[in-house]
């Protein structure tokens, strides 16, 4: 008897240990979307690979114009003319490929590197705020079917996201 009393009260002691220990951890969730879509770099980051991709646009357009009037010019000549001139339309449809793949691949990887470069700093703006404030995990909220809205830090942490980019972005701007 005596021996199933202690073994109850350590049981009962070690789960109120376990049970303060829940109680002081510090949770809370934010929107990752939100704040990859409100994030200024983001915003300037998709602005710069737009701006980009519309001049590669204007120049694979020209490339291709030269090439429908080298074809169109090709329909008007004779057979030995023609055999002449395929070549040259052959490689400037090959540069115009080659062209545009280069683009394509280019643009594709600096906006995967820019990708993780933003989400590199949503990770460290979340860090630095739940240290500050004495969180101990701040989940995703897209990985809960539900979530309480008074435990989502998102707009906090976009404050710090947004101050951190000010502070870098300060030099550069001088």
């Amino acid at each position: 008897m005596k021996k199933s009393i202690v073994v109850l009260g350590t049981v009962l002691f070690c789960l109120s240990l376990l049970n303060s220990s829940w109680a002081a951890d510090k949770t809370g969730s934010v929107d990752v979307g939100k704040l990859f879509d409100e994030y200024e770099k983001t915003k300037e980051y998709s602005k710069s690979l737009e701006q980009k991709a519309s001049s590669y646009e204007k120049e694979r357009d020209v490339k291709i114009s030269e090439i429908k009037q080298l074809q169109d010019k090709l329909n008007l000549l004779t057979e030995a003319e023609k055999e002449k001139q395929q070549k040259d339309l052959e490689d400037k449809v090959k540069a115009a490929r080659d062209f545009t793949l280069t683009k394509e691949t280019g643009l594709k990887k600096e906006g995967d590197d820019r990708l993780k470069e933003v989400a590199k700093d949503i990770e460290e703006a979340t860090a630095q705020f739940a240290k500050k404030e004495g969180y101990t995990t701040i989940f995703n909220d897209r990985v809960f079917a539900y979530t309480n809205k008074a435990n989502d830090v998102t707009d906090k942490v976009l404050e710090t996201l947004q101050a951190n980019y000010k502070k870098t972005k300060a030099p550069a701007g001088k």
